[in-house]
């Protein structure tokens, strides 16, 4: 006997989805449509759901042929004046069970097995929920079912859940990439109300104090704000970004390397132009002496290229700064903005 391809059982799985909800009480018109499309797609879409339902009827016959053990019941009846007594109890003689015919072992069989696809199919229509999260210091990469790679941050959480028409996850705090299997069903990451429709694609979406950053390395997304209307704020190609702010929706939109946007997969922190409020949390994700910047020196833009884990070059780096200085405490290391630039930096 062959093996099944995974695209065969895939499809097998599919049908058994649409069969399962079909049980449940019927589709709703959007529902219907989509039906039609992938029953349409292909010639192995409609056998394949034939299949599904020669075997759910099958079963339902099984199921009616099935002999009914209940015994007639007794009931003593009186008519007029007459009363029937009851019958003398004898000894029932034992009959030799009948051996259960080939055929209605075969068609149990069946029964059984088009009970399995069933069941199977819809153990695959329930959703599924799953929530991952990334420790301080330690970023995850994580393989969803669909086969889709999420790559989460330190200080991170996501929640994923997958149905029968869509992959929904949820970016409930720090940063996220997604590399996106294709699917049939459509993916949304939906964070700090926005929802980033994926269109074939990888990218990336950080939460960030003011605002949240969606940058596409791959493919393409559309940002769309929460306000019920379907509203999109950006439509992002590969090498571009959003920033999206939290107060009152302002979108900015700029070009990026796309290399830039992920280096924090292998430990690096890239910024160009960004306040180091922002920069200070990427290292405070990963290590365990923390940056303390104050109001003045965190709304400072910096562009630079460093190890996410060397907090030692990061230091070197902002006394470097004209307008900046930094102070080691027992709880880590302050920066300060400098009121003139030529005082020098205070050392502990």
């Amino acid at each position: 006997m062959t093996e099944p391809t995974p695209m065969q059982r895939s499809i097998v799985g599919e049908a058994l989805e649409w069969h399962a909800l079909q049980r449940e009480g019927g589709l709703s018109p959007k529902q219907q449509a989509r039906f039609m499309e992938w029953l349409v797609a292909s010639p192995e879409h409609l056998r394949e759901y034939l299949a599904v339902g020669r075997l759910a009827a099958e079963l339902a016959d099984a199921m009616r042929a099935l002999p009914t053990d209940a015994p007639a019941a007794r009931t003593n009846t009186a008519h007029g004046n007459v009363i029937a007594l009851p019958a003398r109890r004898t000894r029932a003689i034992p009959k030799p069970r009948p051996r259960p015919r080939p055929h209605r072992m075969r068609r149990i069989a069946v029964a059984a097995m088009a009970l399995l696809a069933v069941g199977i199919g819809m153990h695959l229509a329930w959703p599924r929920t799953s929530h991952y999260v990334a420790a301080h210091g330690e970023p995850r990469r994580i393989e969803l079912p669909d086969g889709t790679v999420a790559h989460l941050n330190a200080e991170s959480a996501l929640r994923v859940r997958l149905g029968v028409f869509e992959r929904r996850l949820e970016l409930e705090r720090g940063q996220a990439s997604f590399v996106v299997a294709p699917d049939r069903r459509p993916l949304t990451v939906h964070a700090a109300g926005l929802e980033v429709h994926d269109i074939g694609t990888t990218f990336d979406v950080s939460l960030l104090r003011e605002q949240a950053r969606i940058g596409v390395t791959e493919g393409r997304v559309q940002v769309i704000g929460d306000d019920g209307a379907g509203r999109v704020l950006a439509d992002l190609g590969a090498g571009q970004s959003a920033r999206v702010a939290y107060r009152d929706r302002t979108v900015s939109l700029r070009d990026e390397d796309a290399d830039a946007m992920t280096a924090w997969w292998s430990g690096r922190i890239v910024f160009h132009d960004e306040p180091l409020r922002d920069v200070a949390d990427q290292f405070n994700r990963r290590n365990d002496v923390r940056l303390y910047v104050d109001d003045a020196a965190g709304a400072m833009r910096l562009t630079g290229n460093l190890r996410a884990d060397d907090l030692a070059s990061m230091r070197a780096f902002l006394d470097q700064q004209p307008m900046l200085m930094t102070i080691a405490t027992a709880n880590g290391i302050e920066v300060r903005a400098r009121t003139r630039p030529d005082v020098p930096a205070l050392r502990h």
